[in-house]
């Protein structure tokens, strides 16, 4: 017996079909407005898309209000410092930089950075001898530390673009670490706080539940 669609029945097949297709034009057309005009290819090397990082923070994409936004830096320094996003932008050297977030869950993006020198900022406020240990604290709650040689001897980014565009909420606006030679935990975004200390214990959110202390890419995330 020949199927033939009656008048009924054809709206009704056209309705489900409609119902299936256009959420996922919906998804593609909101992702490429998100990011469009952002690099994907920079002096020869090939970059992924911002919309390459899968969702994994502790409690969701932070949305900042930038006009009361402060990133506080004290602790063992001799002035303790709060600065304004505009503070930090206007007033610091920039660098930019391609580097690759290596996650644990087993992904990697390859993002062109671009970024205040945080050694710079940290200057500022005159760290003091006893200082051996930098704790970074986010907007979410969440934390990671680092040996305070890491930051001094090396040119480690705040961050505030990715492949030149400004970064967005969902990402760590306004500001992420970029941590190189790290596993992508260390790589804390929103970040509000930074305190230096004398502890010789490194601590942070992953690190307390297991996760390696250092974070180094060329060993284990797992253990300390």
């Amino acid at each position: 017996m020949r199927w033939n669609p009656s008048s009924r029945s054809l709206p009704v097949l056209v309705l489900v079909l409609g119902l299936l297709i256009i959420p996922s034009l919906t998804g593609c057309l909101q992702q490429e407005a998100t990011y469009r005009g952002e690099l994907r290819q920079y002096e020869g090397q090939s970059l992924s898309s911002i919309g390459d990082f899968h969702e994994n923070s502790i409690k969701g994409p932070q949305h900042i209000n930038a006009s009361t936004y402060r990133l506080r830096i004290n602790g063992l320094v001799k002035t303790p410092k709060t600065y304004t996003i505009g503070d930090l932008i206007d007033n610091h050297t920039h660098l930019t930089k391609v580097v690759t977030l290596n996650c644990v869950e087993g992904w990697s993006v390859t993002i062109l950075w671009e970024g205040i020198v945080l050694r710079e900022v940290l200057n500022e406020t005159g760290p003091l001898p006893a200082a051996t240990t930098i704790v970074f604290g986010a907007y979410d709650g969440y934390t990671t530390s680092f040996p305070l040689s890491y930051v001094m001897n090396n040119s480690i980014i705040l961050a505030y673009k990715m492949n030149n565009l400004t970064m967005p909420a969902e990402r760590g606006y306004p500001f992420q670490l970029v941590a190189e030679g790290k596993w992508g935990y260390k790589w804390i975004k929103w970040v509000t706080d930074i305190t230096l200390t004398n502890t010789s214990q490194l601590s942070g959110y992953w690190e307390s539940r297991g996760y390696s202390d250092t974070g180094d890419l060329n060993q284990s995330f797992l253990g300390h």
